[in-house]
């Protein structure tokens, strides 16, 4: 499954063909290491102090500087600090009481492209069940209080954003968007 969203996620990089991303919700730093890598300047942030001190500590065994990673809430985004041609936001959606409010902040900082993805309902829930995970919770993962079907989640990030395409990896949804002008 990890390999059709590493395809899904690396042909919209391409199609992107960004000067500069930001990941939001970058997690231990696994995708802004891999893309500096390659040779385009990435950095990313995450509300997890703890998660970005492991994201600071890969970053210097990789020979990058520790300030490629920030600790900031999506909500707190602002557009001179945080903006890039390309904004990735993966992942992050499903854990947030207020998507909304973090659309708004990514239409802030995206100047050319955004790509985001969540877990495809119901799929995501039937598969963990399937797996014998969070049986107690019906299938839900923790920390995941909002939940989207292709259609729906395609609905609401149209809202903010032109949809350029849309990719359905098994078991998620990703969308590469253009910002509004």
């Amino acid at each position: 499954m990890m390999n059709g969203f590493e395809s899904a996620l690396s042909d919209f990089v391409a199609k992107a063909s960004p000067k500069t991303i930001h990941e939001v919700g970058c997690g231990e730093g696994y995708w802004v290491l891999r893309w500096n890598e390659l040779g385009i300047p990435a950095r990313g942030c995450d509300f997890s102090e703890k998660v970005i001190k492991i994201a600071r500590e890969n970053s210097i065994d990789r020979g990058l500087p520790p300030t490629v990673f920030q600790p900031r809430s999506i909500y707190d985004l602002e557009e001179i600090d945080d903006s890039a041609d390309l904004v990735v936001c993966c992942e992050v959606l499903e854990h947030l009481e207020d998507p909304e409010a973090g659309l708004r902040a990514l239409q802030k900082i995206t100047e050319q492209y955004l790509i985001v993805s969540v877990p495809r309902e119901p799929l995501w829930h039937m598969l963990n069940l399937a797996r014998g995970k969070y049986i107690t919770q019906w299938g839900n993962t923790p920390g995941h209080i909002q939940h989207w079907s292709r259609r729906a989640f395609v609905k609401l990030v149209s809202e903010y954003f032109d949809i350029v395409e849309i990719k359905n990896p098994l078991p998620w949804t990703m969308l590469l968007c253009r910002p509004r002008k």
